[in-house]
C-alpha cells in the first residue's frame, strides 16, 4: 500500500514513516462517523479493523422497535423496505476515493510529482490542445502558488505586511489561500492524465532564472503572488486597487479596454458580506523567454483562483473555451486573456461563465 498507493520508494521503512497507519486510522474514523450518523439504519457495516487493512463486511440484524399508540391515533403504517445494495456500492466507492484522495494528497506533498503514479486513461482533445505548450516541453512545468506576505502569530492574529510599520524581518510567508491549494490539486489530476508531471513551489521561492528556463504556471493574483510583478503579466485585465469610489482599495480586475457592454471594474462581494460573487482572469501568452509560456489562473479572492483553475482542467469548460480561441496551424495555442464571473456559495465556486475575452498578439 505505502509504494503502490502512497508512491513510497522500494526500500519504504513502516517504522520510520507512519502514513499507512496514520491514513488508516483516518479512515477508521471516517467509517465510524457514518455508521453513527448517516448510516445508523444500513444493514452492511464496512470495516477497517485495527492491525489490518483488509476491509470486512457485516450483515446487521435489527429489532424492530415497538411502536406504542392510543386507540384515538391511526395505527402507523409500515415503512417500506428500501433496497440495502446501493448503500453498499457507496460506502465501497466511498472506500476507494478516501484512498485516491490520500494518495494523491501524499503525491502533492512530495512537490515532485511523477504521472507513472496515476493510471492511464483516456484525455479529452481539448485538452491535448490547450496543455500543448506545457505538456511537449522536455521539462516538467513549474507551479507557482501564491503565499501572501503576513506579520503576527498565528495564535494570536495574523495581519498583511504593511511597509510603513514592521521590519522585512517579521513576514511570515508560508500562508497560502484554499483555493491555491485546491487549485493546485486539480492541475496535478489534469498534468498526471496527460501523462506529465509538474514541480510546485511558493511564489517568496521564485526565482527570475525559472522563468528564463521553464514553462510557468501562476496560482494566485499579484496581490498576493507577487512575483508576478516581475514578469510579462496580463495587459487586458490587470488587479488594482481603486483609490476613489465606493470600493477605494478593495482588489478590482481592471477592465483595460472595456467593450461597449462590458463593465470597467470588476469585484467580488464587498467586504463584510457573505462571499457569493467574485472574478477570476485566465491568461496565456510567452515569458520572459518567448520559448516558454506562461499560465495565470488568478481570481480576486482565492475562491476565484481555485474557480479559474477548475474551468481549465474540466473538459466541458475547456471545450467552450476552445469554441471563442484561436490555435495556429501547428496546433499550439495563442495567447489571450478572459474574464470569469465566479458564483460562490458556503465558500465553493458552483459556477463559472465567461464573460469578457480578448485575444493579444504575440
Amino acid at each position: 500500500m505505502a509504494t503502490e498507493v502512497f508512491g513510497r520508494p522500494s526500500d519504504f521503512d513502516p517504522h520510520l514513516d507512519s502514513l499507512v497507519r496514520v491514513q488508516a486510522g483516518r479512515l477508521r474514523s471516517k467509517l465510524a462517523e457514518y455508521y453513527a450518523g448517516e448510516g445508523a439504519e444500513d444493514s452492511i457495516v464496512v470495516e477497517l479493523q485495527k492491525g489490518c487493512y483488509a476491509l470486512a463486511f457485516h450483515h446487521v440484524t435489527t429489532t424492530p422497535k415497538a411502536v406504542l399508540y392510543s386507540a384515538d391515533e391511526k395505527e402507523p403504517q409500515p415503512k417500506v423496505e428500501r433496497s440495502r445494495r446501493p448503500y453498499l456500492a457507496l460506502i465501497q466507492a466511498s472506500v476507494l476515493l478516501v484512498l485516491v484522495a490520500v494518495a494523491v494528497g501524499a503525491l502533492v506533498l512530495t512537490r515532485n510529482i511523477t504521472p507513472s503514479s496515476f493510471p492511464a486513461v483516456k484525455t479529452s482533445p481539448a485538452f491535448l490542445v490547450f496543455w500543448h505548450p506545457f505538456i511537449t516541453a522536455s521539462e516538467d512545468p513549474w507551479i507557482i502558488f501564491s503565499n501572501g506576505a503576513f506579520v503576527g502569530r498565528p495564535e494570536s492574529g495574523l495581519r498583511y505586511f504593511d511597509p510603513r510599520r514592521d521590519s522585512r524581518e517579521a513576514i511570515l510567508d508560508h500562508y497560502t489561500g484554499v483555493g491555491e491549494v485546491l487549485a493546485v490539486y486539480d492541475l496535478d489530476h489534469t498534468f498526471a492524465q496527460l501523462h506529465k508531471g509538474i514541480r510546485v513551489k511558493r511564489g517568496s521561492l521564485f526565482s527570475l532564472d525559472d522563468a528564463q528556463t521553464n514553462n510557468l504556471i501562476f496560482v494566485g493574483s499579484p496581490a498576493e503572488n507577487l512575483t508576478l510583478l516581475d514578469i510579462p503579466s496580463t495587459h487586458e485585465f490587470v488587479f488594482q486597487r481603486p483609490t476613489s469610489g465606493p470600493r477605494r482599495n478593495d482588489l478590482a480586475l481592471v477592465n483595460v479596454h472595456p467593450l461597449a457592454d462590458e463593465p470597467k471594474m470588476f469585484f467580488s462581494s464587498p467586504p463584510g458580506t457573505q462571499l457569493m460573487e467574485d472574478y477570476a482572469v485566465i491568461s496565456l501568452g510567452p515569458g520572459m523567454n518567448p520559448a516558454h509560456w506562461v499560465l495565470i489562473l488568478a481570481g480576486t479572492t482565492t475562491i476565484g483562483t481555485q474557480a479559474a483553475a477548475e474551468y481549465v482542467c474540466r473538459q466541458e469548460s475547456l471545450e467552450q473555451l476552445l469554441l471563442r480561441l484561436s490555435v495556429s496551424d501547428n496546433g499550439e495555442m495563442k495567447p489571450f486573456e478572459a474574464v470569469l464571473r465566479v458564483k460562490i456559495a458556503r465558500g465553493v465556486p458552483v459556477g463559472s461563465e465567461l464573460i469578457a475575452l480578448r485575444k493579444v498578439a504575440q
